[in-house]
């Protein structure tokens, strides 16, 4: 509903009411003017891009602090969220006033800061959630990260870095006596790091030779850590080798497990170790075996070319990582699996290797039968 009136000081006087009852007014000097905001405001609602001007002042940040209590949220997203709106160089600004170079200057200062390309559009897309949030509730009419461009990320194949047998079992090797069964189990089953500190020993079905993935490890800061289920779609049953069944078997009789809880490894506190501790034994682990660094999370990798080596298909490899979708493990491994080229080679050679076996066959017969 609106209307135009004109006051008695000669100004005139545009008004209208909101969806939600709420009435805006604002004074002109002519009439034709009035008609004009009048005309915006109407076609705004009619599109649906209608905003209120007075909720749209509130800052991101402020908007984030009251959306975020809505959200059902795994710890370790509502820390990722928290980390992208705080360290957004807009956070203060209103809503309203928030623009498509606000979101281009901050991908550019991450950048500039060497930030890699995955955490900056992962950081960008965490902020994106929060500003399409404030659109759906009218607090700006669109999204002004719309479109924005983003660093490329390397393509997997040639991003990803595999450790070859020798190096992994340099490593191993390498490593003390406790933290040679870290290693395996990341090579070996395709553990996170978070994911083999958190074993206890009842996940482990010796006679099935299997082992349940059930929680992990993550830093609380100060030292701390905060026990919590694997990544979304990770909890997972891995079937294992009977010499990782027997190494985790040794490693429980020899170097022992901790706390009525089990726990096949524990950090200097007596907890399970956190990514520091973690880092520092294996960063000491490639040194002592003269290895060019590369990563623990690299294992893992080293595990899925293992199994897409072996034939694995997609599923086998999803289900053992623990990857949520199918897409994910392509997306991630898709490079390593024989392509179709690859396939219609392999065939043509059993093709040949076949035929020329018979001929040969066929040949050394009829010598023999002529002699």
């Amino acid at each position: 509903m609106a209307s135009i009136q004109k006051r008695p000081n000669g100004a005139w006087r545009a008004r209208y009411r909101d969806d939600l009852g709420k009435e805006h007014a604002r004074h002109f000097a002519r009439k034709i003017d009035a008609q004009a905001w009048i005309n915006d405001v109407t076609a705004a609602v009619v599109t649906g891009s209608y905003v209120d001007p007075k909720r749209s002042r509130v800052t991101l940040e402020a908007f984030f602090e009251d959306w975020s209590q809505r959200q059902v949220w795994a710890d370790n997203t509502v820390t990722a969220m928290s980390l992208a709106v705080r360290g957004c160089t807009f956070a203060r600004t209103p809503l309203g006033q928030v623009r498509r170079s606000h979101v281009e200057t901050w991908v550019k200062q991450m950048q500039s800061d060497g930030l890699a390309a995955s955490t900056i559009r992962t950081r960008v897309s965490n902020v994106r959630s929060v500003l399409r949030a404030a659109a759906r509730d009218r607090l700006i009419a669109s999204d002004p990260s719309e479109g924005v461009k983003l660093p490329r990320i390397r393509r997997a194949e040639h991003a990803m870095q595999v450790p070859s047998p020798e190096a992994v079992g340099a490593a191993l090797n390498a490593a003390p006596d406790w933290f040679r069964l870290f290693i395996s189990l990341c090579a070996f089953a395709g553990l996170r790091l978070g994911e083999a500190s958190g074993l206890q020993l009842g996940d482990i079905h010796f006679l099935k030779r299997q082992m349940h993935v059930a929680r992990q490890i993550q830093r609380a800061g100060s030292g701390t850590i905060k026990i919590t289920p694997p990544k979304h779609g990770s909890e997972r049953h891995v079937f294992i080798a009977d010499e990782l069944v027997t190494m985790i078997a040794r490693h429980s009789e020899e170097i022992g497990v901790r706390g009525e809880e089990q726990w096949l490894f524990v950090g200097p506190t007596g907890e399970p170790p956190h990514q520091n501790t973690v880092g520092y034994w294996w960063r000491k682990a490639l040194k002592d075996a003269n290895l060019e660094p590369f990563r623990l999370h690299d294992l893992r990798h080293y595990y899925a070319s293992g199994l897409i080596a072996a034939g694995c298909d997609v599923v086998t490899v999803q289900r053992a990582l623990g990857h949520a979708k199918a897409t994910t493990t392509l997306n991630t491994y898709g490079h390593l699996w024989p392509t179709a080229e690859d396939r219609t080679r392999a065939a043509a050679a059993d093709l040949m290797t076949t035929a020329r076996g018979l001929t040969a066959d066929s040949s050394r017969q009829s010598a023999t039968s002529t002699a």
